[in-house]
């Protein structure tokens, strides 16, 4: 899956605890097209030991295989995020970020 939006929150990188391989993790927000105006919002790991170089507000383009990431909140509540098992995260040129815009109007034009 692709996933187009805004770095939410600075990549931290995190070591897993069974492989003891190094990750990248940070929150992307992506906007809604069409009528649904509310965004959706994943957790991104980044399973590269290699810094992505992404910051806060970097427009981007994650790939990579979408799960559902089930566990109990600090009130000991079930909840669930959205999860993309990233291999590729880059920041897009403005160029590439106003394309995907445009595609993204015309889509809404035609629904």
């Amino acid at each position: 899956m692709q996933a187009f939006g805004n770095v939410a929150t600075e990549p931290v990188r995190k070591v897993s605890k069974t492989t003891q391989k190094g990750y990248y993790e940070f929150r992307l927000c992506e906007n809604q097209r069409g009528d649904v105006k509310s965004p959706t919002w994943y957790t991104v790991r980044v399973m590269k030991d290699a810094d992505p170089g992404l910051g806060k507000g970097d427009f981007i383009k994650a790939t990579g295989k979408l799960k559902v990431d089930s566990y109990l909140n600090r009130e000991g509540k079930p909840t669930s995020t959205l999860l993309i098992i990233s291999f590729e995260a880059v920041k897009l040129k403005a160029a590439e970020e106003l394309q995907v815009a445009k595609e993204a109007k015309q889509e809404a034009v035609a629904a």
